[in-house]
């Protein structure tokens, strides 16, 4: 496994989180492992994400923006120079309800990459119930390169 800095894991932190925006922001997102082969990532219990009385039923819609930003992530962390990138195909299967009170967890990696696209796979399931997946998904996103890229710039202090 291909490791990466400790430096350079709170650099893409921050700009992760600096260019978080509506729903993103409020799933108060923590990266918790990264590599060029995977990123984890852990979105805490939100009560307001639950679809029923009990609070305890998770809304799919929030299982795929979960999904589709720690791809982004994980496209982040394992292509060099990318500037920009858009989702043009995501999948996700729902394989079980989503019902519990516990933080839930995505680990997802960028499984092939050529000059303009890329490709992922993911998994979603509680905390503490790795062997229960709620979800599975996979995705494909355009990438923009560019002379400098957004982390590249954001590191050097160009970008805000």
């Amino acid at each position: 496994m291909s490791d990466i800095t400790q430096k350079k894991m709170e650099q893409i932190a921050q700009m992760w989180n600096a260019r978080g925006k509506g729903l993103i922001t409020h799933m108060a997102l923590e990266i918790e492992e990264v590599s060029t082969e995977r990123v984890r990532v852990r979105m805490p219990f939100n009560p307001d994400f639950c679809v029923d009385a009990e609070q305890s039923l998770l809304h799919g819609g929030i299982l795929t923006a979960l999904l589709d930003s720690v791809f982004g992530l994980a496209n982040f962390v394992a292509i060099e120079g990318v500037s920009t990138m858009a989702t043009l195909d995501l999948r996700v299967d729902y394989l079980r309800p989503a019902r519990s009170r516990a933080d839930v967890i995505v680990q997802a990696h960028c499984f092939r990459k050529t000059r303009h696209i890329a490709f992922n796979s993911g998994s979603v399931w509680f905390a503490g119930h790795e062997d229960a997946e709620i979800a599975r998904g996979t995705a494909s996103f355009a990438l923009t390169r560019g002379e400098t890229s957004l982390f590249d710039a954001m590191t050097k202090g160009k970008t805000s």
